[in-house]
């Protein structure tokens, strides 16, 4: 995705997550994992406005945070600001990673990889994300299962009434399967008078776990183990919510 599709909706992207509630239920997972992996370092490759990253960094973690988006960096850094071992980069999640690391844990969570063009950039990404990482180290992606959601209807997940910098908005989302494409519907109106409005849909792609694994297989992966969610339940291609990815190098 252009950094520009992402660089007028943090705001957006900030207020329609709560956030407290998500990191709450996804941190024993993450936990498991670096202890798994005796982690110390992490690299996030989509880190957004960088909740997460500012979260391993509460727990002592050195991170390296990077994101597309000027403007999603320019908020995490207004956020968290730069104190020792957090870093935010502005990169793309297919590009090389510089000579900062090797890390114990890269991840790319919140349907992020699941938003590149094409098949070839998802292995050029995942490609990137085990070069960061040592032997021993692990990869994590999660993505949206496309595959659970009916063909064609939206189904419509939030209408959010909250307070942006430019006033009361009215934000609604959305989300629907077309084919082997999902697409998340977004439409943000203010709720002053005359109300400002935009509509936005976003496409990602439905990612499939053989094609996942032999994309590990081929980047120098050793082993992948995929979850439904962040419980570690297996994953069910026809109803599971999430299609987690924990590869080791």
């Amino acid at each position: 995705m252009p950094a520009a599709a992402f660089d007028d909706l943090s705001d957006v992207y900030d207020a329609m997550i709560d956030w407290p509630k998500r990191l709450a239920h996804e941190a024993a997972f993450y936990r498991r994992l670096f202890e798994r992996v005796g982690c110390q370092s992490v690299l996030d490759v989509a880190c957004g406005t960088g909740r997460h990253a500012a979260m391993f960094h509460q727990w002592r973690l050195r991170v390296e945070a990077a994101d597309l988006s000027p403007q999603m960096i320019a908020r995490a850094r207004q956020n968290y600001g730069e104190p020792a071992g957090l870093c935010w980069v502005v990169r793309g999640f297919d590009q090389p990673v510089a000579a900062s690391g090797p890390f114990d844990v890269a991840l790319c969570v919140g349907n992020s990889l699941a938003l590149a063009p094409d098949a070839a950039t998802v292995e050029r990404a995942l490609g990137q994300m085990l070069s960061a990482v040592r032997p021993g180290g692990a990869v994590l992606v999660q993505v949206l299962n496309l595959w659970r959601l009916s063909e064609g209807p939206c189904l419509w997940q939030k209408c959010q009434r909250t307070v942006l910098p430019q006033g009361e908005t009215l934000i609604v989302k959305g989300v629907h399967r077309c084919g082997r494409k999902g697409y998340v519907e977004l439409i943000v109106s203010g709720l002053t008078d005359p109300a400002p409005w935009r509509s936005d849909a976003v496409s990602f792609l439905g990612l499939e776990v053989e094609e996942l694994t032999q994309m590990v297989l081929r980047a120098g992966g050793g082993s992948a183990t995929f979850f439904g969610g962040y419980q570690e339940q297996p994953y069910e291609r026809s109803q599971s919510v999430d299609l987690i990815l924990v590869a080791n190098k």
